[in-house]
């Protein structure tokens, strides 16, 4: 059976009890509604820790007015199941008004990475994302953190956030994780009608466009995010929201990919937002 807790401080004392059992602890934050992707990161978790811990909280702070945190997608039985199966042992499953209680007034900023891709059209997102973490990882206490590689922009932040801030945990990154048609997963996928799924496999397109560009030695920037909007504007309920080259270390923008560089997208199709990436890395 998989344990699940609900309160900050029930979850801080079942931490101090497996710390002092001398367990490692490592963990997963979600906000829920799994799918492979999740429990990709989930089995690496399990390979580094003792007791794997997932979080299910959908964070309101991260959702700017108008957002989807009323709609986002939510099925925390079956989540308990699946996350059971790929080896968590608990799940934190936190109230909002635990954790943002009343007169709430602390939050985390990061004062450069946000101001890169995501950051630009969703200006509070990553202030809200560092504050829940920050949190999470006061309340669970773990030695080890797993995040996705497909938030490649809230990985960064994570990290830097971690250094920054002195926090004695290991954070580890997780594949990103396709469909067999390429579409990168995401709980925002179950928004979209089959015809707008079909238009969304344009983003992958153009990222494996790109890396076959790349690798046939093209290195100009300006012409692979050409080719890679002319692959999504040719869908009609697509709209970029932006299309990025850039280091993969501190997100400026590259001119010429004579290194490793990451590309990043962000497309609306219809009302979905979807986020997707690809390191390039150019022949020698």
């Amino acid at each position: 059976m998989i344990k699940i807790i609900t309160t900050a401080k029930e979850m801080q004392a079942f931490s101090r009890r497996a710390s002092a059992e001398g367990k490692t602890i490592a963990f997963v934050p979600t906000m829920g509604f799994l799918h492979e992707g999740h429990l990709s990161l989930v089995r690496e978790a399990g390979r580094h820790g003792d007791e794997v811990v997932v979080s299910i909280f959908v964070n309101p702070s991260q959702f700017a007015p108008g957002e989807d945190f009323d709609s986002y997608p939510r099925s925390f039985e079956k989540d308990c199941e699946l996350a059971r199966k790929a080896g968590a042992t608990v799940i934190f499953n936190p109230r909002a008004d635990d954790l943002y209680g009343p007169n709430y007034q602390t939050r985390v900023n990061l004062e450069m990475l946000p101001q890169h891709l995501c950051g630009i059209s969703r200006p509070t997102f990553f202030r809200g994302v560092a504050t829940v973490v920050t949190k999470l990882f006061n309340i669970v206490r773990p030695q080890i953190a797993v995040f996705g590689e497909k938030d490649y922009q809230q990985l960064l932040v994570i990290r830097q956030m971690v250094r920054d801030l002195n926090f004695d945990i290991e954070i580890i990154g997780g594949a990103l994780v396709r469909e067999p048609d390429g579409l990168a997963m995401s709980s925002r996928n179950n928004y979209l009608s089959p015809d707008e799924r079909r238009q969304a496999l344009s983003l992958s397109q153009s990222l494996r466009k790109a890396r076959e560009q790349v690798e046939s030695g093209v290195t100009d920037a300006q012409r692979i995010m050409d080719t890679a909007r002319e692959i999504i504007t040719a869908q009609p309920d697509a709209v970029i929201d932006y299309i990025a080259i850039c280091d993969p270390e501190i997100l400026d923008e590259m001119t010429c990919i004579d290194r490793p560089a990451l590309m990043a997208l962000a497309v609306r199709i219809g009302k979905t937002r979807l986020i997707d990436n690809m390191m390039l890395t150019p022949s020698k």
